[in-house]
């Protein structure tokens, strides 16, 4: 009966504790795991310290149900906050998924008129290259459908690029000059799909869709010592933009590789690298991932 009332004030300090959670949540989301479960047991303490205030308005209250009461409400938060972090880490899975399944299928809708409207040009003009083109888009498509945690060669994953340049190739003809730079021992590391062609229509929209001259693209590949891959991708830059408009040469830059750089972190966390800057007259994105 004793204990009975020195805990009386922990259930309705954690309604307490609750409502303050529930009123905190986007500070405590912010934070990391260690200060959540802190910041939860504080105030744990605090609402089980309120209840006893408000059983000390109608009565007798002694230190032993303060410090009862405090110890119950933190105990309490601390089940509950670990409960919660618990469910939060069992939903991760699939919540991950969902983001990289969004993140993997979005190809450019542009892209997709563009090439569409290339084809129907070259219907009447040469039906052959037309359905080239159309087969090589069917490819593109094709890849996002694969399991976004699913890996594939570093050798198909330039097989579908390459398809894609080859449709943009039809678009710019001469404007469109491809280098490839590829380390034979880097072409069976395995690589999450659809990595190096956003990286790749980047290029040719931002360096080379708005030169008159055109651009070049260069691809590269290296296997590391550190058992990475180093992937990079250039695209030359229009004289404008070689003048020191950078607000210009980057415009537009972010959503592809926003991506790309969102979809490493979700698979690989820290042991992955991004970069993208532009040096001089070149534009170039470098990423560094585990081979696999």
């Amino acid at each position: 009966m004793h204990t009975a009332w020195l805990t009386s004030g922990g259930l309705p300090g954690t309604l307490v504790w609750l409502l303050m959670a529930c009123s905190l949540k986007r500070v405590l989301h912010r934070m990391d795991g260690p200060h959540q479960y802190a910041t939860g047991i504080a105030l744990g303490v605090v609402a089980g310290l309120y209840a006893t205030a408000m059983l000390a308005i109608t009565g007798d209250v002694g230190r032993m149900h303060w410090l009862a009461n405090a110890v119950v409400g933190g105990l309490m938060a601390s089940v509950i906050v670990g409960y919660l972090v618990l469910r939060a880490e069992g939903r991760t899975p699939a919540a991950t998924k969902a983001q990289l399944t969004a993140l993997q299928a979005h190809i450019r809708p542009h892209f997709l008129f563009n090439a569409l409207n290339s084809a129907i040009a070259l219907v009447r003009e040469n039906p052959a290259k037309a359905e080239r083109l159309l087969e090589d888009l069917s490819d593109l498509f094709r890849a996002t459908l694969q399991d976004p945690r699913s890996t594939i060669a570093l050798h198909e994953e330039i097989e579908l690029a390459q398809r894609y340049l080859d449709i943009e190739q039809i678009r710019f003809g001469d404007r469109l000059q491809v280098e490839w730079d590829l380390d034979p021992a880097a072409l069976n590391v395995g690589l999450p799909p659809l990595l190096l062609q956003p990286l790749v229509e980047n290029a040719v929209k931002h360096g080379v869709e708005p030169s008159i001259i055109g651009a070049k693209v260069t691809i590269s590949a290296r296997l590391l010592r550190k058992k990475s891959i180093l992937l990079c991708v250039t695209n030359t830059l229009s004289a404008s933009r070689r003048q020191g408009d950078k607000t210009a040469s980057t415009k537009g830059q972010g959503m592809a590789l926003a991506n790309v750089e969102r979809r490493l972190r979700l698979l690989h966390d820290v042991q992955a690298t991004f970069s993208a800057a532009q040096k001089d007259d070149v534009f170039e994105v470098r990423i560094s991932l585990p081979s696999s």
